[in-house]
């Protein structure tokens, strides 16, 4: 039902689309029979939002993927150099945290290891929201920051690196094979705050698939069994993304991408000293108000590269809903 339902809102977007454009033609040729050049204007001015509207559906159209209507787990994890990375890490948590609050997604923190001075070291985000893993899926990668440090008592300018990574949660009724001798299981204390029991039981779960060396961890709960519970659903979900992952051509190129956080491996640069600049190293898009887009606005970068992962093209989509 939720299939045929986003189908059935597709095909009629596409055909209201074709029913405006033929009576916005018809009205401008109306128009210039009689001469009538503000009509004309309007009509024009019409024809240019249509072409948006377009534009914004069309990359809609793009969100095809097996995977791509589910919610979608996201990882960020600082790479070397301390106190300046964790605090890079914190900025991208909060990055998409608004970015997600501003489609109308849910977010809920699933994992968090605080840096020891500032920031975080890593952190697990479930994105709950129609599309969310389409939306989100080309963020995986290396993001850099150019600035001075806060944190430099000389003022010196630094450049740090954090990876980011995501994945679909995946339904129940999907099956994936999971042997017990596969699995390392490790139980310690929740970091941070979250009351007595939390801080003084062993109710923190982090599982390692041995095959894949894959890890996972959650202390969201005050309950152990139920934290080892939402590690085995995102354990699943991420043998499930490696899977869809050996099925695309880019898979290659995308877990390269992902096995060192440095130079060279970077999908984004953000730069706020000396100069003002977010730039995508896979399409190009620019935008020189790096304030924006660190408070979310970041519908052009994800869109460019969807556009791009899915047809090869290199095109900025502005104003996207």
């Amino acid at each position: 039902m939720r299939e045929r339902q986003r189908l059935d809102v597709a095909i009629n977007a596409t055909r209201s689309i074709e029913r405006e454009l033929e009576d916005t033609v018809g009205l401008i040729e109306l128009a210039e029979a009689e001469g009538d050049e503000g009509m004309v204007d309007d009509a024009v001015a019409a024809l240019a939002d249509l072409a948006k509207r377009a534009e914004r559906d069309k990359v809609a159209a793009l969100l095809s993927g097996e995977a791509d209507a589910s919610d979608c787990y996201l990882e960020i994890n600082a790479g070397a150099g301390g106190t300046e990375s964790n605090d890079w890490a914190e900025m991208l948590q909060r990055m998409y945290t608004r970015w997600a609050e501003r489609r109308g997604f849910k977010v809920e923190l699933i994992d968090r290891h605080p840096g020891e001075q500032a920031g975080i070291k890593s952190c697990t985000l479930l994105i709950k929201g129609e599309n969310a893993y389409g939306w989100a899926k080309t963020e995986s990668g290396v993001h850099r920051l150019v600035r001075i440090s806060p944190y430099d008592a000389n003022a010196r300018r630094h450049t740090s690196f954090t990876s980011v990574w995501v994945y679909p949660a995946i339904d129940d009724d999907i099956e994936i094979e999971i042997n017990e001798k596969d699995l390392k299981i490790d139980t310690y204390r929740s970091s941070g705050a979250g009351g007595q029991h939390v801080n003084t039981t062993d109710s923190a779960v982090r599982i390692t698939h041995i095959p894949t060396g894959i890890v996972v961890a959650c202390q969201n709960e005050r309950s152990q069994h139920k934290n080892r519970a939402t590690a085995m659903k995102m354990l699943k979900a991420r043998l499930y993304e490696a899977e869809l992952q050996k099925r695309e051509a880019e898979a290659a190129a995308t877990n390269a991408a992902k096995t060192d956080i440095g130079w060279g491996h970077q999908i984004r640069s953000y730069v706020l000293q000396p100069y003002q600049m977010v730039k995508d190293l896979r399409t190009g898009v620019v935008n020189t108000q790096p304030q924006l887009v660190l408070d979310g606005d970041l519908d052009e970068y994800m869109a460019a590269a969807l556009s791009q992962r899915v047809t090869g093209e290199k095109v900025a989509v502005e104003d996207i809903d």
